[in-house]
């Protein structure tokens, strides 16, 4: 066995033990309660939306039906397992860039601690799956530029054809990925091969959609809300607000690091300039819808670009290295992440600003919610429903799930202080 594969699988190990002490004490806000509902009824998903998250939720579901966990720990057992094996993913990818396994571990741990992608593995969320398909896509695309072995062009087709079965966003990766083929042209056989595999792929939802009687852009819609209208409607000072807010998420993402992602994008622009265009062609769509899509909590979209600004991270550390042996030595400074959440959270949670939102925030945590990833010990949705809370913001959508899974579990014998706990 490599010393990458056993690396790799210590970075899993490490990391599914954070993200499990870490994880929720009870079912969060947001969308989570809706589907821990669906995987608690059982019945498998028939249509792709944009909202129903097909294979997320069947997944669920057939963990329920192998291992005879509930839905709530069916739904931690694969979300914390993907979160860490993306963190692995992270690692071999950083390793067949820049062969070095100090590089590629330190970029590994930047990117499972950064914020947006850790809060999402200590919630009931569809962004940790979604997102080891796509770091399998991203592998792909190095390993293919790097070992030219044209197996990888025909598994990045189905990483990527998988991955919009999970969220339809990211259909944003198409154009990077038809840039792909373009540049691996001379391989004409793979490259066909590989569009008609995602072409099938991508197709087969269409097909179970029709077979259930949607419309043929059953895929792209949804009727929940009127997100990408409302998108279209802002005006210049929207924007330019929107853009300094994904600022703000990219620096407590990243924090000191982001000079390291810099170095790494002029460095690969100078050293292979398909790999870059590739990759700042997919970074730049995902990051736009991100940036201006109408949605309140569109900070998740940015984890596909956090992604490649992860690998651009470690990029430019192993650029770096070379010339300032210094950083090699302070490199363990990555493992303080946590600390700066933790003192940015009490710094804000000391000014008069940042009291006032954490005591209009209180009904769900407050800065504790917004601030820290971790999750464990928060307040759930389902005591907020039982006890008839209020809250200063709509969320009759998420009350009303709430609610129904509520009569689910009564129905199933759960007394109400029982499913206060959960």
């Amino acid at each position: 066995m490599s010393k990458k594969f056993y690396y790799s699988i210590l970075l899993f190990l490490l990391f599914f033990f954070i993200y499990y002490i870490g994880s929720f004490s009870r079912i969060p806000f947001a969308d989570a309660v809706d589907f821990v509902l669906l995987a608690e009824k059982g019945q498998y998903m028939q249509t792709a939306t944009a909202t129903t998250h097909f294979l997320y939720t069947n997944t669920v579901i057939l963990i329920t039906d192998i291992t005879n966990l509930n839905a709530i720990e069916a739904s931690r057992l694969l979300i914390i397992f993907c979160a860490a094996a993306t963190v692995s993913v992270v690692y071999l990818s950083i390793k067949v860039l820049v062969k070095s396994d100090w590089v590629a571990i330190m970029t590994a741990f930047i990117f499972g601690f950064s914020f947006t992608f850790w809060k999402n593995t200590e919630i009931v969320e569809v962004y940790t799956y979604n997102t080891l398909w796509i770091s399998l896509f991203f592998f792909c695309i190095i390993k293919t530029f790097q070992s030219k072995e044209n197996k990888y062009i025909l598994l990045s087709a189905i990483f990527l054809g998988i991955s919009l079965w999970l969220h339809i966003q990211n259909i944003l990766l198409v154009p990077a990925f038809l840039l792909f083929l373009f540049y691996c042209k001379a391989e004409k056989k793979s490259v066909y091969s590989s569009l008609f595999i995602f072409l099938a792929i991508f197709g087969s939802m269409f097909i179970l959609n029709s077979l259930s009687g949607l419309p043929l852009n059953s895929p792209f819609s949804t009727d929940r809300g009127h997100w990408i209208e409302e998108t279209f409607k802002k005006n210049t000072v929207q924007c330019i607000q929107d853009l300094g807010k994904s600022a703000i998420y990219l620096l407590y993402n990243f924090n000191v690091f982001i000079i390291f992602g810099i170095i790494g994008i002029i460095s690969l622009y100078k050293t292979n300039r398909k790999m870059f265009f590739v990759f700042f062609l997919a970074s730049l769509l995902v990051y736009g819808f991100a940036t201006f899509y109408a949605v309140s909590d569109n900070y998740v979209f940015f984890i596909p670009f956090n992604l490649i600004f992860a690998l651009s991270i470690g990029y430019g550390i192993s650029s770096s290295f070379a010339k300032y042996p210094l950083i090699k030595k302070l490199s363990w400074v990555c493992l303080l992440i946590p600390a700066f959440y933790f003192l940015s959270f009490k710094v804000l949670l000391s000014t008069s600003k940042g009291q006032e939102f954490h005591n209009l925030k209180s009904y769900k945590g407050g800065l504790n919610y917004y601030m820290l990833p971790w999750m464990n010990n928060n307040v759930g949705i389902l005591e907020f429903t039982i006890d008839k809370k209020t809250a200063p913001e709509p969320m009759f959508w998420m009350i009303e799930s709430a609610e129904d899974y509520i009569k689910e579990l009564k129905s199933k014998g759960y007394t109400s202080e029982e499913i206060r706990k959960l």
